[in-house]
């Protein structure tokens, strides 16, 4: 996977996680929950643009460890919305699937960076 390609995929996974906060409803639990997928699901792209721009190895593994920590929040957040049943398991699989594709990648990423 190219660098950009990783940018622009964890970009639209941040406005994923942005539609799905606005679908939400308006229950205190539900914004909660939702703020806070909201918060770490947008810190992923983030964090992997300041690692594409790193100027050493060590701040490379050190950022790309961040966006592993934000992915696996994000899928810890969307898990509770399914398990409180705020929203249902079928509406969120497609971006609790892409969380997981991308905490795989992330994972890869910092095995290869560590060798």
């Amino acid at each position: 996977m190219k660098n950009d390609d990783l940018r622009d995929r964890t970009k639209e996974f941040a406005l994923r996680v942005i539609r799905m906060f606005g679908s939400l409803p308006n229950s205190t639990e539900a914004q909660v929950l939702g703020k806070q997928a909201l918060r770490s699901g947008t810190s992923v792209g983030a964090n992997y643009r300041e690692a594409s721009r790193a100027r050493s190895k060590a701040e490379f593994i050190s950022k790309c460890g961040d966006c592993l920590r934000e992915a696996d929040e994000t899928a810890y957040w969307l898990e509770l919305l399914v398990d409180s049943k705020i929203i249902t398991a079928s509406k969120l699989t497609p971006l609790r699937q892409e969380t997981d594709e991308l905490i795989a990648i992330l994972v890869t990423i910092l095995k290869r960076a560590k060798d």
